[in-house]
């Protein structure tokens, strides 16, 4: 499903709006390592194998900010915009918990619905998301979040 256009006077009528599971991302030790140098945290228990399989986790797991940082691609294709969309913006977040480490190999794929459409004025919509990744196999999600995009129409 690609991301849904819709006319502004009917945006607030998307909440509710479920879309289908993104494509799985496998999360392997080289990505995980990558960020760890890219943001300079070097924890143990993300890049240490050995030190990490004496954990309960029984081995590497990922940054909580990396499987934060693959929602842009996991929900690429995805959402509502406004008729004659000028710009998005990512707005930030009302909440993001991480219930579930998401250790090294795995896959995780995101879950999105349109729980809030806040028309600002005639062209500013600040729309939230609802967004969980769920890790393959696993019953807890990785992540839960209350994603804030603001849309631009022209």
């Amino acid at each position: 499903m690609a991301v849904k256009i819709v006319p502004k006077d009917e945006m607030v009528n998307e909440v509710g709006t479920k879309f289908p599971p993104s494509e799985w991302i496998v999360v392997g030790q080289d990505r995980i390592n990558s960020f760890a140098d890219c943001t300079e945290d070097h924890q143990f228990i993300h890049v240490d194998e050995e030190k990490a399989a004496q954990t309960p986790f029984g081995g590497t797991i990922a940054h909580g900010f990396l499987t934060l940082s693959l929602l842009p691609k996991m929900v690429e294709g995805k959402g509502i915009v406004p008729e004659n969309i000028v710009m998005g913006l990512n707005y930030g977040f009302d909440k993001v918990r991480f219930p579930a480490p998401v250790r090294a190999g795995k896959r995780v794929r995101a879950h999105l619905s349109i729980v809030g459409v806040d028309r600002k004025d005639d062209n500013r919509f600040l729309i939230k998301q609802a967004v969980s990744v769920e890790i393959e196999g696993e019953e807890t999600p990785a992540l839960v979040a209350e994603w804030l995009a603001m849309m631009i129409a022209g």
